[in-house]
């Protein structure tokens, strides 16, 4: 009956990475079946806490509430204890199978916190320091699924993660300040560009915005460039994806530095950079 609850649990997890996909690499046919499920808790557990920081009309107070809840079912796991939440259910089975440390999980806790106190980084470190909680926890919960966890291997996955969030960011300029009211434009760049929040609000396109960005893609560029070993060293389909997460983190990168007209809209991907990143994958990664 306990097993019944445990699957069922999983399969609320797996409907829900259904409903909100993005650039996680969930249910992807390269990663080994195995580990789909316990990926899909994960996400879920991040999910739910990203919703409860972003959306509906929920105070600061009400949010910061519900992330502390959250938290305390962490503990309650890491106790013992037992919890009548699918997500959390799910997400308990994966911690015991896997061993994952239940810290990471508060890493993640921490940047959702951050998102409704935190809406303006005064330098490129300082929004390292948040990637330090929002993404790469993830790249190191995913070690632990794959049995790769080593210092190198975190370097080389902490260095990813953050380029991918800070590319995310970079895509996102309009989209984030329109809908959050948050700014991931370091402000010390800004001023060092003679620029301020009137260029985000007023979308104000101008040479020095470029600039900035193409420097911002400099800094991404070298961590994904730092990190690319792991698609290497991580073994067959695991390292394939990998390798793909970081072509595709590229070919984006081209795209943002390409001069585009219009910095504050998001580039996509079409059907001929598809048919580019896996031949970079396959031939020239």
């Amino acid at each position: 009956m306990q097993q019944d609850k445990v699957q069922a649990s999983y399969s609320y997890c797996l409907n829900i990475v259904k409903n909100h996909y993005e650039n996680f690499p969930v249910a992807s046919w390269l990663l080994p079946a195995k580990i789909r499920k316990p990926i899909s808790a994960i996400y879920a557990f991040a999910r739910t806490a990203d919703d409860i920081a972003d959306e509906g009309t929920a105070s600061n107070d009400e949010r910061l509430k519900q992330l502390d809840e959250m938290a305390q079912k962490l503990d309650m796991i890491r106790y013992g204890k037992a919890i009548d939440d699918p997500v959390f259910i799910a997400l308990a089975d994966t911690i015991e199978n896997f061993d994952l440390p239940v810290s990471l999980l508060h890493d993640l806790l921490t940047a959702f916190r951050m998102d409704v106190t935190v809406h303006r980084y005064q330098s490129f470190e300082a929004l390292l320091d948040y990637c330090k909680y929002s993404a790469n926890p993830i790249g190191q919960l995913l070690l632990h699924l794959f049995n790769s966890v080593s210092v190198q291997n975190i370097a080389y996955s902490d260095a990813v993660c953050s380029a991918l969030q800070i590319i995310n960011f970079l895509q996102d300029i309009e989209q984030d300040y329109v809908e959050q009211g948050r700014i991931y434009l370091p402000l010390n760049e800004l001023e060092k560009f003679s620029l301020d929040e009137t260029t985000i609000r007023d979308k104000i396109l101008s040479q020095e915005l470029r600039l900035l960005i193409d420097s911002l893609l400099v800094k991404v560029q070298q961590m994904l460039d730092f990190g690319k070993p792991l698609g290497q060293v991580l073994p067959g389909r695991v390292g394939f994806e990998i390798k793909l997460t970081v072509v595709s983190a590229n070919r984006i990168i081209q795209k943002l530095s390409s001069h585009r007209t219009d910095v504050f809209t998001r580039p996509r991907l079409k059907w001929q950079d598809a048919l580019w990143i896996f031949n970079h994958t396959l031939f020239n990664y």
